[in-house]
């Protein structure tokens, strides 16, 4: 029904802002990963929407990007996934984290995000596999497996998917595996 608004922003409130449309504002929930991206109050920002209307709500959640807006109506077709639960997801890691995720079925990575048991991620798992790379145009693969290797390397040592990820960008391509974790724990370190 609403599938996209573009407005000033009047409240910054995580994960809730309000948005004002020509002297309508909407509250809209938004993982924070499009909460740090968002511009200063009084600034013109869009967002992508998905509505929902429950027995006792009417609910609207905002996402700055396509590839969000995909992996949240994903999440939240899996039984025993509501909105704040893939709120949730999305704000513990990146669409492309969840994706190399789902796609090397590492359950370790989903169980970091807070509110999410053991159960609750290998359902994620089986049932988002093969689903979410293709639906929200996320590679299903990470460029090699020696990158792959490292990155896991990384996030076992309990570095964040995102200071691994990091610090990955930062080594060259045809890196081998154990040079390639020593370079990215040099670049951590410091």
């Amino acid at each position: 029904m609403i599938g996209r608004l573009t407005g000033l922003l009047a409240e910054k409130n995580p994960p809730e802002i309000l948005l004002d449309c020509n002297g309508v504002g909407y509250e809209v929930l938004v993982p924070m990963s499009t909460f740090y991206n968002l511009p200063g109050l009084g600034e013109k920002i869009s967002l992508l929407t998905h509505f929902i209307v429950r027995e006792d709500a009417q609910l609207l959640y905002g996402f700055g990007s396509t590839a969000e807006r995909a992996a949240f109506r994903q999440l939240i077709k899996i039984a025993g996934v509501g909105p704040r639960t893939a709120l949730s997801v999305l704000s513990g890691m990146s669409v492309q984290d969840l994706s190399q995720a789902v796609t090397m079925q590492e359950s370790g990575r989903i169980l970091k995000v807070p509110g999410i048991g053991k159960k609750t991620a290998e359902r994620l798992l089986l049932e988002l596999k093969g689903k979410l790379g293709a639906d929200i145009g996320v590679p299903l693969s990470v460029a090699d497996d020696a990158q792959s290797d490292i990155l896991q390397a990384l996030v076992a040592l309990g570095y964040s998917d995102r200071d691994a990820a990091l610090a990955l960008k930062a080594l060259p391509k045809d890196v081998g595996v154990s040079d390639g974790i020593k370079l990215a724990l040099k670049a951590l370190a410091k």
